[in-house]
């Protein structure tokens, strides 16, 4: 019985920004449990490698380019998709873009926009273009990977935590208006995680010390660690689960 809670044989999910950290790992535990697992991100060789892994440790996976920051691509990504029978069941948004650390006042537009096209535009267009297939499909589940830092903005992130906090609302309003669909949309809020992603706090012995202070359990996570929330909210056991934002913080939300 509880086996077939986290069974996802016969689906279908995407993944974008699979090829490293906290995409690899979700796409590894997907397949694990039964996905066929399409991990995207811009870098497809190192999204192959991920499916090479997956594929060599008894899972299916492919690995297909995606650049979230380009609508065009979406759109032209899920056509393909479609065309060839693997519209996805499952969508996990995780492909995220940071590209300045500091004050908000001396940030460049560039950074700016880059930010908010991939993880607001990117994130919410990749969304439109899954459910309007899971429709068809008679439902789905999508999983935005959103931060802590919506919920509590961090110094030197601010526009990168204004878009998490986007990606709350996001998550929120789809929920409600797929939920007729059978398209169940839900959110994980990872606190501090070691991936390159987050190498500008955890490389820094200063940041990464008062940053502890304020993680109950006085530790950062592993990418490994955030994974089976997602998996809890894709399978039949989040069966009644949508438009919940589950931290996996170490308490520091608490």
């Amino acid at each position: 019985m509880t086996e077939a809670l986290f069974d996802l044989t016969g689906k279908i999910a995407l993944v974008s920004g699979a090829s490293r950290g906290i995409g690899a790992a979700i796409a590894e535990l997907l397949a694990q449990r039964g996905a066929h697992v399409i991990c995207t991100s811009r870098k497809v060789d190192a999204c192959e490698s991920v499916a090479n892994a997956i594929r060599g440790a008894g899972g299916s996976a492919e690995a297909r380019a995606l650049h979230v920051g380009d609508p065009a691509a979406i759109e032209t990504l899920f056509a393909d998709l479609e065309s060839q029978g693997k519209a996805p069941d499952i969508l996990v948004n995780n492909a995220a873009a940071n590209p300045y650390f500091g004050p908000m006042l001396d940030m460049d537009l560039g950074s700016y926009e880059k930010t908010v096209e991939v993880n607001l535009r990117g994130y919410f267009w990749t969304s439109v273009q899954a459910a309007r297939r899971m429709k068809d499909k008679g439902g789905g589940a999508i999983v935005n990977i959103a931060s802590v830092n919506a919920k509590r903005a961090a110094p030197g992130q601010g526009i990168y935590s204004m878009t998490k906090a986007g990606i709350v609302n996001l998550t929120e309003g789809l929920a409600k208006e797929l939920a007729p669909h059978a398209i169940r949309v839900n959110a994980v809020l990872p606190g501090l995680t070691e991936t390159k992603f987050a190498s500008a706090i955890t490389s820094n012995p200063k940041l990464m010390a008062m940053m502890l202070q304020l993680i109950p359990l006085g530790r950062s996570a592993q990418p490994n660690e955030i994974a089976p929330a997602v998996l809890f909210l894709c399978s039949p056991a989040a069966s009644y689960v949508t438009g919940t934002c589950l931290a996996v913080d170490g308490g520091y939300l608490a």
